[in-house]
């Protein structure tokens, strides 16, 4: 399999499902932008952002080539419903969704820093002090800790945004020495960022789940601080089941979870970590449906509502005819 930069695929001939959104290729009226992210494609428009969730998914800041159907449209509804909720708590971007798949919002100007939080030692964490070390972005981590085992207090572990390549872990100390962020801007952001997640734990606790890690963007408007892009959902955070967890700790057990991780290990099980002279390997079609039951599941789980799976023929004309409405 061929990568653009090793960023996004080529196109294949693989089987892709009708209603699974590659992409979209709009030219929507007083559009003056376009970027294609990992997984959203984004539109300029005026003072406005247009963020469309399509159902490419990505693991080791690759695009896999396989899109998920159904992933988009539980991206975008699980980000607009923490983002509703923590209004109270942060400024975010988010104006309207006119479609399951279509997120509209301010525009903001992006601070170059992603705010990781984990409450527990897994994923990159738990594969950082699996090597023996223990510090992770100029953070101590305690002695004696087992995979999955949660932390005194929630730990900030923040990377590098980049605009190609893959995102690097930085320490408080540095981004400030360097001027990444101004130091008044990151202290706003710490503290947004503690408050949100313990927002998000307690809801996740309502629905039975434990809120493991997470990160969140921020950009600017003027002077004001806006949290950006999605929160809380299968992309970018790690939920456990909370019936169990102790026991299985106890065990030494792995934990029952909601999360992408799973395609991250079945993407390393098949040699593929994102690494030069790696290659791809060939998602199955069974694999597929799999990733998308575990989506829905999630979105689920996570809101307590019933996810309603669109089943028009064309999600294309329906995103667009939303669109040219909203806008």
């Amino acid at each position: 399999m061929l990568f653009g930069n090793g960023r996004f695929p080529a196109k294949t001939p693989q089987f892709c499902p009708m209603n699974a959104i590659r992409e979209t290729n709009f030219n929507l009226p007083g559009q003056t932008a376009f970027y294609r992210g990992k997984v959203r494609d984004v539109y300029t428009v005026g003072n406005r952002l247009v963020m469309v969730a399509s159902d490419r998914i990505s693991a080791f800041d690759h695009i896999l080539p396989r899109a998920i159907p159904h992933k988009g449209a539980v991206l975008n509804q699980i980000a607009a419903h923490f983002l509703s909720a923590t209004r109270d708590i942060c400024p975010n971007w988010l104006l309207a969704t006119p479609d399951p798949n279509v997120a509209i919002g301010r525009r903001c100007e992006p601070l170059r820093v992603e705010m990781v939080i984990r409450g527990y030692l897994a994923g990159h964490a738990a594969r950082t002090y699996a090597s023996g070390l223990r510090t992770l972005c100029g953070v101590s981590l305690p002695e004696g800790l087992r995979e999955n085992d949660q932390f005194p207090t929630p730990l900030i572990t923040p990377t590098t945004k980049a605009e190609e390549g893959h995102d690097e872990d930085i320490s408080r100390e540095e981004i400030l020495a360097r001027g990444i962020v101004a130091e008044a801007d990151y202290l706003q952001m710490e503290a947004y960022t503690r408050a949100l997640f313990q927002r998000g734990t307690e809801m996740a606790a309502r629905q039975g789940l434990i809120l493991v890690d997470t990160k969140y963007e921020f950009g600017k408007i003027g002077d004001e601080i806006v949290l950006m892009d999605e929160i809380h959902t299968p992309d970018s955070s790690r939920y456990f089941y909370a019936e169990g967890y102790a026991e299985r700790q106890a065990a030494g057990e792995r934990q029952r979870q909601l999360s992408k991780e799973f395609v991250r290990e079945w993407l390393i099980a098949n040699g593929f970590q994102g690494k030069d002279g790696q290659k791809m390997p060939e998602m199955p079609d069974a694999f597929v449906q799999e990733i998308t039951d575990r989506y829905v599941e999630l979105y689920e789980k996570v809101t307590g509502l019933p996810f309603v799976k669109d089943q028009s023929e064309d999600p294309l004309a329906r995103i667009e005819k939303a669109l040219l409405t909203a806008l």
